[in-house]
Protein backbone atom coordinates (compact mmCIF):
# COMPACT_ATOMS: atom_id res chain seq x y z
CA UNK A 1 0.00 0.00 0.00
CA UNK A 2 1.41 3.48 -0.79
CA UNK A 3 1.63 5.66 1.80
CA UNK A 4 -0.74 9.06 1.85
CA UNK A 5 1.30 11.94 3.91
CA UNK A 6 -1.31 14.38 5.86
CA UNK A 7 0.14 17.56 6.20
CA UNK A 8 -2.09 19.46 8.83
CA UNK A 9 -2.52 22.66 9.93
CA UNK A 10 -4.12 22.98 13.20
CA UNK A 11 -4.95 26.44 15.68
CA UNK A 12 -7.94 28.95 16.23
CA UNK A 13 -10.36 31.02 13.82
CA UNK A 14 -8.06 33.72 12.67
CA UNK A 15 -5.05 32.32 13.58
CA UNK A 16 -3.63 32.50 9.81
CA UNK A 17 -3.46 28.55 8.71
CA UNK A 18 -5.28 29.63 5.41
CA UNK A 19 -2.77 32.45 4.57
CA UNK A 20 -0.11 30.05 5.37
CA UNK A 21 -1.29 26.98 3.36
CA UNK A 22 -2.02 30.16 0.06
CA UNK A 23 1.04 31.29 0.36
CA UNK A 24 2.70 27.69 0.42
CA UNK A 25 0.35 26.89 -2.65
CA UNK A 26 1.52 30.43 -4.42
CA UNK A 27 5.40 29.63 -3.66
CA UNK A 28 4.96 26.49 -5.99
CA UNK A 29 5.43 24.14 -2.81
CA UNK A 30 3.07 21.32 -5.15
CA UNK A 31 3.96 21.98 -8.51
CA UNK A 32 4.96 18.70 -9.18
CA UNK A 33 2.09 17.36 -11.33
CA UNK A 34 0.58 15.37 -8.20
CA UNK A 35 -3.41 15.79 -7.16
CA UNK A 36 -3.30 17.01 -3.86
CA UNK A 37 -6.50 16.91 -1.31
CA UNK A 38 -7.33 19.84 0.54
CA UNK A 39 -9.62 19.39 3.46
CA UNK A 40 -10.96 22.48 5.02
CA UNK A 41 -12.54 21.67 8.55
CA UNK A 42 -13.06 25.62 9.45
CA UNK A 43 -14.07 28.14 6.92
CA UNK A 44 -12.31 31.73 8.68
CA UNK A 45 -12.51 35.28 6.80
CA UNK A 46 -9.39 34.26 4.26
CA UNK A 47 -10.75 32.07 0.95
CA UNK A 48 -9.02 30.11 -0.97
CA UNK A 49 -8.20 31.16 -4.61
CA UNK A 50 -10.01 28.27 -6.81
CA UNK A 51 -8.39 29.44 -10.00
CA UNK A 52 -4.85 28.97 -7.89
CA UNK A 53 -6.04 25.85 -6.79
CA UNK A 54 -6.88 24.21 -9.89
CA UNK A 55 -3.78 25.49 -11.91
CA UNK A 56 -2.10 23.00 -9.19
CA UNK A 57 -4.12 19.76 -9.34
CA UNK A 58 -5.66 20.60 -6.01
CA UNK A 59 -9.34 19.75 -5.05
CA UNK A 60 -10.92 21.19 -1.89
CA UNK A 61 -12.98 19.44 -0.11
CA UNK A 62 -14.95 21.16 2.92
CA UNK A 63 -16.47 18.73 6.19
CA UNK A 64 -17.71 21.22 8.33
CA UNK A 65 -19.62 18.65 10.07
CA UNK A 66 -17.74 16.44 12.63
CA UNK A 67 -19.29 13.04 12.12
CA UNK A 68 -17.95 13.12 8.47
CA UNK A 69 -14.57 12.89 9.88
CA UNK A 70 -13.91 8.84 9.52
CA UNK A 71 -11.88 6.60 7.33
CA UNK A 72 -14.34 5.40 5.04
CA UNK A 73 -15.16 9.38 3.91
CA UNK A 74 -11.68 10.11 4.15
CA UNK A 75 -10.50 7.27 1.63
CA UNK A 76 -13.58 8.03 -0.69
CA UNK A 77 -12.89 11.59 -0.93
CA UNK A 78 -8.73 10.70 -1.72
CA UNK A 79 -10.43 8.17 -4.21
CA UNK A 80 -12.87 10.79 -6.01
CA UNK A 81 -9.63 12.71 -6.63
CA UNK A 82 -6.95 10.52 -7.29
CA UNK A 83 -4.81 12.45 -4.45
CA UNK A 84 -1.44 11.56 -3.81
CA UNK A 85 -1.15 13.41 -0.33
CA UNK A 86 -3.44 15.14 1.44
CA UNK A 87 -2.86 19.07 3.43
CA UNK A 88 -5.91 19.22 6.19
CA UNK A 89 -6.88 23.07 7.82
CA UNK A 90 -8.49 21.30 11.02
CA UNK A 91 -11.14 22.81 13.03
CA UNK A 92 -9.86 24.34 16.46
CA UNK A 93 -12.99 23.43 18.68
CA UNK A 94 -11.71 19.54 17.20
CA UNK A 95 -9.74 17.63 19.31
CA UNK A 96 -7.00 15.79 17.38
CA UNK A 97 -7.30 12.23 18.88
CA UNK A 98 -10.76 12.69 16.99
CA UNK A 99 -8.76 13.29 13.59
CA UNK A 100 -6.36 10.21 14.25
CA UNK A 101 -9.01 8.03 14.84
CA UNK A 102 -10.33 8.91 11.39
CA UNK A 103 -7.59 8.45 9.55
CA UNK A 104 -7.35 5.85 6.72
CA UNK A 105 -4.98 3.27 6.25
CA UNK A 106 -1.89 4.02 4.95
CA UNK A 107 -2.11 7.68 6.13
CA UNK A 108 0.66 9.21 8.19
CA UNK A 109 1.42 12.44 9.37
CA UNK A 110 4.94 13.81 8.80
CA UNK A 111 4.27 17.65 10.08
CA UNK A 112 2.02 19.36 11.85
CA UNK A 113 2.08 23.36 12.35
CA UNK A 114 -0.06 25.30 14.34
CA UNK A 115 -0.49 28.90 14.20
CA UNK A 116 -2.34 31.37 16.47
CA UNK A 117 -3.15 34.52 16.56
CA UNK A 118 -0.81 36.12 19.26
CA UNK A 119 -3.22 38.75 20.72
CA UNK A 120 -6.40 35.83 21.05
CA UNK A 121 -4.25 32.99 22.50
CA UNK A 122 -4.10 34.06 25.86
CA UNK A 123 -7.72 34.04 26.06
CA UNK A 124 -8.16 30.64 24.29
CA UNK A 125 -5.09 29.31 26.62
CA UNK A 126 -7.18 30.76 29.88
CA UNK A 127 -10.80 29.77 28.67
CA UNK A 128 -10.23 26.48 26.55
CA UNK A 129 -7.00 25.82 27.88
CA UNK A 130 -7.47 21.77 27.03
CA UNK A 131 -7.90 22.21 23.52
CA UNK A 132 -3.95 24.78 23.45
CA UNK A 133 -2.94 21.76 25.25
CA UNK A 134 -4.06 19.10 23.01
CA UNK A 135 -2.79 21.11 20.21
CA UNK A 136 0.49 22.38 21.24
CA UNK A 137 1.15 18.44 22.47
CA UNK A 138 1.37 17.91 18.81
CA UNK A 139 2.99 20.41 17.21
CA UNK A 140 6.13 20.39 15.54
CA UNK A 141 5.72 24.01 14.92
CA UNK A 142 3.80 26.70 16.90
CA UNK A 143 3.59 30.11 14.70
CA UNK A 144 2.22 32.90 16.78
CA UNK A 145 0.99 35.32 13.87
CA UNK A 146 0.91 39.10 14.44
CA UNK A 147 2.83 38.96 17.19
CA UNK A 148 3.36 42.92 18.28
CA UNK A 149 7.16 43.60 19.46
CA UNK A 150 5.91 45.10 22.67
CA UNK A 151 4.36 41.95 24.00
CA UNK A 152 6.21 39.93 26.66
CA UNK A 153 7.60 36.78 24.69
CA UNK A 154 8.62 34.81 27.66
CA UNK A 155 4.68 34.58 28.43
CA UNK A 156 3.66 32.93 25.16
CA UNK A 157 7.61 30.97 25.36
CA UNK A 158 6.23 29.81 28.80
CA UNK A 159 2.77 28.40 28.02
CA UNK A 160 3.94 26.48 24.77
CA UNK A 161 7.12 24.72 26.99
CA UNK A 162 5.11 24.31 29.91
CA UNK A 163 3.10 21.92 27.30
CA UNK A 164 5.72 21.08 24.63
CA UNK A 165 9.46 20.73 25.27
CA UNK A 166 9.66 19.22 21.54
CA UNK A 167 8.30 21.96 19.35
CA UNK A 168 9.67 24.65 18.06
CA UNK A 169 8.24 27.91 18.22
CA UNK A 170 8.37 31.22 15.85
CA UNK A 171 7.18 34.51 15.84
CA UNK A 172 5.81 36.56 12.96
CA UNK A 173 5.58 40.32 13.12
CA UNK A 174 2.58 42.81 11.79
CA UNK A 175 5.36 43.64 9.16
CA UNK A 176 6.26 40.76 7.88
CA UNK A 177 9.51 39.98 9.66
CA UNK A 178 9.48 36.38 11.61
CA UNK A 179 11.83 35.14 14.19
CA UNK A 180 12.59 31.64 15.85
CA UNK A 181 12.27 31.28 19.52
CA UNK A 182 15.80 30.94 20.98
CA UNK A 183 14.99 31.14 24.88
CA UNK A 184 16.95 28.87 27.22
CA UNK A 185 15.10 26.76 29.41
CA UNK A 186 17.21 26.18 32.20
CA UNK A 187 16.34 23.10 34.60
CA UNK A 188 15.42 24.30 37.76
CA UNK A 189 17.34 22.34 39.97
CA UNK A 190 21.58 21.41 39.43
CA UNK A 191 21.36 18.17 37.58
CA UNK A 192 25.32 18.17 38.20
CA UNK A 193 25.11 18.81 41.93
CA UNK A 194 26.10 15.60 43.68
CA UNK A 195 22.74 15.00 45.02
CA UNK A 196 20.20 16.47 42.58
CA UNK A 197 17.95 18.59 44.93
CA UNK A 198 14.22 18.63 43.56
CA UNK A 199 11.62 20.90 45.49
CA UNK A 200 8.14 19.92 45.38
CA UNK A 201 6.81 22.11 42.64
CA UNK A 202 9.35 21.35 40.10
CA UNK A 203 8.15 17.14 40.12
CA UNK A 204 6.74 17.36 36.92
CA UNK A 205 9.78 19.25 35.29
CA UNK A 206 11.78 16.51 36.85
CA UNK A 207 9.80 13.60 36.03
CA UNK A 208 9.43 15.15 32.07
CA UNK A 209 12.87 15.45 31.85
CA UNK A 210 13.79 11.95 32.98
CA UNK A 211 11.29 10.83 30.64
CA UNK A 212 12.81 12.35 27.55
CA UNK A 213 16.10 12.98 28.18
CA UNK A 214 17.05 9.27 30.21
CA UNK A 215 20.94 9.38 29.40
CA UNK A 216 21.56 12.47 30.64
CA UNK A 217 20.52 11.19 34.13
CA UNK A 218 22.28 7.87 34.41
CA UNK A 219 24.09 7.12 37.25
CA UNK A 220 22.81 10.70 38.89
CA UNK A 221 21.32 10.85 42.37
CA UNK A 222 18.42 12.47 43.33
CA UNK A 223 16.58 13.76 46.15
CA UNK A 224 12.85 13.74 46.05
CA UNK A 225 8.96 13.77 47.70
CA UNK A 226 6.45 11.75 46.13
CA UNK A 227 3.79 8.91 46.29
CA UNK A 228 4.30 4.84 46.89
CA UNK A 229 2.05 2.67 44.78
CA UNK A 230 2.87 -0.83 45.52
CA UNK A 231 0.42 -3.68 43.31
CA UNK A 232 0.65 -7.55 42.54
CA UNK A 233 2.42 -7.17 39.25
CA UNK A 234 5.39 -5.73 40.88
CA UNK A 235 8.59 -7.96 42.77
CA UNK A 236 8.42 -8.06 46.50
CA UNK A 237 11.14 -5.68 47.06
CA UNK A 238 10.19 -3.17 44.20
CA UNK A 239 7.94 -0.25 44.89
CA UNK A 240 6.43 2.64 42.38
CA UNK A 241 7.43 6.12 43.75
CA UNK A 242 5.89 9.20 41.63
CA UNK A 243 2.94 11.75 41.48
CA UNK A 244 -0.39 12.63 40.17
CA UNK A 245 0.49 15.21 37.48
CA UNK A 246 -2.04 17.62 35.78
CA UNK A 247 -1.13 19.53 32.19
CA UNK A 248 -3.61 21.34 31.86
CA UNK A 249 -6.90 20.45 33.65
CA UNK A 250 -8.73 18.39 36.57
CA UNK A 251 -9.52 15.81 33.81
CA UNK A 252 -6.06 14.82 32.38
CA UNK A 253 -4.65 14.17 36.36
CA UNK A 254 -2.82 10.67 35.99
CA UNK A 255 -0.15 9.11 38.07
CA UNK A 256 3.61 9.06 36.75
CA UNK A 257 6.17 6.96 38.82
CA UNK A 258 9.13 5.10 37.89
CA UNK A 259 10.26 1.50 39.54
CA UNK A 260 12.19 1.45 42.87
CA UNK A 261 14.25 -1.76 42.80
CA UNK A 262 16.19 -3.61 45.58
CA UNK A 263 13.84 -1.97 48.61
CA UNK A 264 13.50 -4.84 50.87
CA UNK A 265 15.25 -2.63 53.63
CA UNK A 266 12.81 0.09 53.47
CA UNK A 267 9.14 -0.31 54.86
CA UNK A 268 6.78 1.43 52.94
CA UNK A 269 2.71 0.43 51.96
CA UNK A 270 0.80 1.80 49.17
CA UNK A 271 -0.13 5.63 49.19
CA UNK A 272 2.49 6.60 51.75
CA UNK A 273 4.23 9.88 50.39
CA UNK A 274 8.08 9.36 51.26
CA UNK A 275 11.47 11.40 50.53
CA UNK A 276 13.86 9.44 48.38
CA UNK A 277 17.17 9.54 47.85
CA UNK A 278 18.28 7.26 45.37
CA UNK A 279 20.45 6.92 42.58
CA UNK A 280 18.70 6.76 39.01
CA UNK A 281 19.96 3.80 36.36
CA UNK A 282 18.87 4.20 32.80
CA UNK A 283 18.17 0.13 31.88
CA UNK A 284 15.26 -2.20 30.70
CA UNK A 285 12.56 -2.85 32.90
CA UNK A 286 10.10 -5.76 32.31
CA UNK A 287 7.38 -3.48 33.41
CA UNK A 288 8.76 -0.26 30.94
CA UNK A 289 8.77 -3.00 28.88
CA UNK A 290 11.60 -1.25 27.81
CA UNK A 291 15.07 1.17 28.94
CA UNK A 292 13.69 3.30 31.32
CA UNK A 293 14.36 5.19 34.44
CA UNK A 294 14.95 2.18 37.87
CA UNK A 295 15.94 4.26 40.78
CA UNK A 296 17.76 2.21 43.92
CA UNK A 297 17.54 3.73 47.38
CA UNK A 298 19.75 5.08 49.30
CA UNK A 299 17.62 6.37 52.29
CA UNK A 300 13.93 6.51 52.43
CA UNK A 301 11.78 8.74 55.18
CA UNK A 302 7.98 8.89 55.43
CA UNK A 303 6.80 12.39 55.43
CA UNK A 304 3.67 14.71 54.80
CA UNK A 305 2.08 15.43 51.42
CA UNK A 306 3.51 18.60 49.70
CA UNK A 307 1.33 21.87 50.20
CA UNK A 308 0.25 20.84 45.92
CA UNK A 309 -0.45 17.01 46.35
CA UNK A 310 -0.95 17.07 42.30
CA UNK A 311 2.24 18.19 40.30
CA UNK A 312 2.01 20.93 37.39
CA UNK A 313 4.40 22.51 35.17
CA UNK A 314 3.44 26.15 37.03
Amino acid sequence: MRETPLYLFIGFLEGGKTKFINDTIEQGQFDDGEKTLLLICEEGVEEYDAEALAKRNIFAEVISDKAKLNPDKLAALQRKHGAVRVLCEYNGMWTLPELFGALPDGWLVPQIMMFCEAETFLDYNANMRSLVVDKINNADLVVFNRFDPSFDKMQYHSIVRGISRMCDIAYEYPNGDAEYDDIEDPLPYDIDAPVIEVEDRDFAIWYRDVSEELDKYHGKTVHIKGLVAINSNLPKDNFVFGREIMVCCADDIKYAGMIVENASKFSVKHGDWIMLTAKINIKHNKIYGRKGPVLTPISVEKTTAPEEPVATFY
